[in-house]
C-alpha cells in the first residue's frame, strides 16, 4: 500500500515507524476583570522572556539550524507580538491564554492566505513559537525528539523547526508528516542534515502504527507499508544508486561550476533571510541570486526602518565575503498582504497594484528601502533587483531615483557603491517583447519562471481545476526564455533564473544549453545542478536544447527531458 505526499528532502529511509504526538495544550476560555489586565500582561512578558531565554541556550543539531532558531528568537522578540497580545487582554478583557492564541491565530491567517509557497510557510514559524509560549504559560515541559532509543523512521501531524532543529539525528532515519511544504524551516533544516522527508501526506497519522516496518521514499514523495521482500530488495538497491549520487552531489558542491569545455556559470540561491542564507552557503552555493525581502517586511508590526533592513542586508554582504547579493526590492501585492497595510480589493490582484507598483505611489517606502540597499554595498558584492518592470520608462524613473538618494547618502557622508548593479525581473509578456530595449537601462536580466509561467499561459497556478496547464516546460515559456537570454548576450550582459524551474534538474542541462548564466536555486539543489554542468559540455548541451525548442508540445519535452536526465542518474 502507498500513501503519497510531497518529497520535501531527498533520500530513502527503511525502518520502524515511531508516532511522535504533540503536547497537548488546553486554553483557558475565562474572562478577565479590569483589576487583572495588568498580571495577565506580566504573565505574557514573563512567558516570552522565559521562551527567548531558553531559545538562546538551545543546542541546535546544525548551522541552519542555529539560524533558525535565532530567527524565532527576532520573531518572538518582535514588539508586535506583546504589543497585540496585550491590547486584546485590556480591550477585550480576555485572559492571557486566549490573547496569545488570538495574536498569533490572525498572524498565521496573513501568510496561509498566500499563494507564494515560501511566505506560505512561514505561517509554521508563528505556530510554533506560539505554542511554545504556551507552553511557558501553561507550565508544561514538552515532548522532543532529542532522545530516541532506537533507529526511527518518525511519523507526526507536523513537526515544528523547534522539533527538526533538536531531533537526535543519529537516531532519526527520516520523517513523514501531514502539514507541512518542500520550503518550510523543518524541511529546510532536513536538507541540510540530510534526512529523508516527505510532506503533506494530509492523514499519514491515522494509517500507521508505532513500530510498524515501511519504506519511506522521499524521491517520490511516498510510503510503503508492510512492503514485500522484494519491494524491500529493490528499495534497498535504489538507496546504494542515491548513495551514489550523493556522494557525487557532495564531490561537486563545494567546487567551481565549470563545464568540460570551460564555461563557467553561477550556481547561487534564493534566500528569505539570514537563516536561508547559512543553508545555502553549507550546500555550496556560491552567492544570492534573489534576497526575497517581503519577510523582513511581513515580520514587522510597521514598515522595517533604514537602520533595520541596513542591519539585515550588511548582515548578509558580510556573510557572502564578497560573493554576489542580488536584494530584489519589495514585492508585495497579489497574494503577498502586509497586516499593518491596507491593499484596495481588486477583481485581478495579480494585475493589479502589486511590487514597484506600490512603491512608485508610495516613495517614502522606496526611498527607505534603496537607501538601507546602497549603504549595505559597501560591505559586499550587493546588487539591486527590481520586480514587475514593464516598460522602459519604470527603470528609468528607478534609476533616477537612485540619483538622488546617492546624492544624499553623498551630503550626509555615508559611503555606498557609486556603481552598484541595477537589474529587472522578467516575469511578464511585456518584459519578454521588451527585453531588447530593456537591457539597454539595466545590467542583468533574472527570469522569474513562477509569475511568467502564469502569464504567458494565462492559468492561475492556484487553481486546481486548471493547474496541470501550469508547466514551465511548455514551449511557449521555453522560446519566450531563449529570447531573453538572447537579447541579454547581445548587449553584452547577463541574465540569471530565480524560479523554481532553476532549481529543478530535469531543467539544468536545458538551461545551460540555451546560455543561462546563473541557477538560482534552494540550497539542497546547488550541488545537484554543479553536479550535472561539471559533467557536460556547453557544445552538447546547446545541441540538446536547439532539439527541446524545435518540439511543439510540453509531453514530448518532457519525455525527451527524463531521458536526458537518466542517463545522468539524478
Amino acid at each position: 500500500m502507498k500513501l503519497h505526499g510531497i518529497a520535501a528532502s531527498d533520500g530513502v529511509a527503511i525502518g520502524k515507524v515511531f508516532l511522535f504526538e504533540k503536547t497537548e495544550v488546553e486554553i483557558n476560555k475565562d474572562k478577565i476583570t479590569a483589576e487583572q489586565v495588568d498580571t495577565e500582561i506580566t504573565k505574557i512578558s514573563d512567558a516570552i522572556n522565559s521562551y527567548v531565554e531558553e531559545l538562546q541556550n538551545r543546542e541546535t543539531t546544525s548551522e541552519a539550524a542555529q539560524e533558525v532558531t535565532a530567527a524565532h528568537i527576532e520573531l518572538a522578540s518582535d514588539p508586535a507580538l506583546i504589543d497585540s497580545t496585550s491590547d486584546k487582554i485590556k480591550n477585550q478583557l480576555i485572559n492571557v491564554e486566549l490573547a496569545l492564541e488570538s495574536t498569533i491565530d490572525e498572524m498565521v491567517m496573513v501568510f496561509e492566505m498566500m499563494d507564494d509557497a515560501y511566505l506560505k510557510e512561514r505561517a509554521a514559524d508563528y505556530r510554533d513559537i506560539g505554542q511554545n509560549i504556551m507552553y511557558k504559560l501553561k507550565g508544561i515541559v514538552p515532548k522532543t525528539l532529542s532522545s530516541l532509543d532506537d533507529d526511527y523512521i518518525v511519523i507526526s501531524d507536523e513537526l515544528t523547526p523547534t522539533d527538526t532543529s533538536t531531533m537526535d539525528k543519529d537516531h532519526v532515519l527520516g520523517f513523514a508528516m501531514n502539514l507541512g511544504g518542500k520550503t518550510s524551516h523543518s524541511s529546510i533544516i532536513a536538507q541540510t542534515l540530510g534526512i529523508p522527508a516527505v510532506v503533506g501526506m494530509k492523514d499519514i497519522t491515522e494509517n500507521v502504527e508505532n513500530g510498524e516496518f515501511i519504506i519511506l521514499d522521499a524521491i517520490e514523495g511516498v510510503i510503503i507499508k508492510n512492503p514485500d521482500e522484494a519491494t524491500v530488495k529493490a528499495y534497498e538497491e535504489k538507496f546504494e544508486i542515491m548513495k551514489r549520487t550523493k556522494e557525487l552531489t557532495e564531490k561537486y558542491k563545494f567546487e567551481d561550476a565549470v563545464t568540460k569545455d570551460g564555461k563557467d556559470i553561477e550556481v547561487v540561491c534564493n534566500i528569505g533571510g539570514i537563516s536561508d542564507l547559512v543553508s545555502g552557503l553549507e550546500e555550496g552555493a556560491e552567492g544570492v541570486g534573489l534576497f526575497r525581502t517581503e519577510f523582513l517586511y511581513m515580520e514587522s508590526n510597521d514598515f522595517p526602518e533604514e537602520e533595520k533592513q541596513f542591519s539585515v542586508y550588511k548582515e548578509a554582504a558580510e556573510k557572502l565575503e564578497g560573493k554576489p547579493l542580488i536584494i530584489r526590492t519589495l514585492d508585495i501585492g497579489g497574494d503577498k498582504g502586509l497586516n499593518y497595510f491596507e491593499f484596495p480589493k481588486e477583481e485581478n490582484p495579480f494585475l493589479g497594484w502589486r511590487a514597484l507598483r506600490v512603491q512608485f505611489d508610495k516613495t517614502d517606502i522606496l526611498r527607505t528601502q534603496l537607501r538601507a540597499i546602497l549603504r549595505a554595498s559597501t560591505f559586499g558584492n550587493v546588487k539591486i533587483l527590481l520586480p514587475m518592470i514593464i516598460s522602459v520608462n519604470e527603470i528609468k524613473k528607478i534609476q533616477e531615483l537612485l540619483e538622488v538618494y546617492k546624492e544624499e547618502l553623498k551630503l550626509e557622508g555615508i559611503e555606498y557603491d557609486e556603481n552598484i548593479e541595477v537589474g529587472i525581473m522578467i516575469e511578464t509578456p511585456a518584459s519578454v517583447f521588451m527585453a531588447r530595449d530593456l537591457i539597454k537601462y539595466c545590467d542583468f536580466f533574472s527570469i522569474g519562471t513562477n509569475d511568467l509561467t502564469q502569464y504567458i499561459l494565462a492559468v492561475d497556478r492556484g487553481n486546481e481545476k486548471i493547474s496541470h496547464l501550469y508547466d514551465y516546460f511548455n514551449p511557449a515559456v521555453l522560446r519566450a526564455i531563449k529570447e531573453v537570454i538572447a537579447a541579454s548576450h547581445e548587449a553584452g550582459k547577463w541574465t540569471g533564473m530565480c524560479g523554481s524551474m532553476s532549481s529543478d534538474s530535469l531543467a539544468t542541462y536545458l538551461l545551460l544549453g540555451m546560455g543561462l548564466d546563473e541557477f538560482s536555486a534552494v540550497g539542497a539543489k546547488v550541488g545537484t545542478i554543479k553536479s550535472i554542468i561539471n559533467n557536460v559540455t556547453l557544445e552538447d548541451a546547446k545541441k540538446f536544447a536547439d532539439e527541446v525548442l524545435e518540439l511543439d508540445n510540453v509531453e514530448e519535452i518532457r519525455n525527451l527531458l527524463k531521458a536526458k536526465s537518466n542517463e545522468f542518474k539524478l
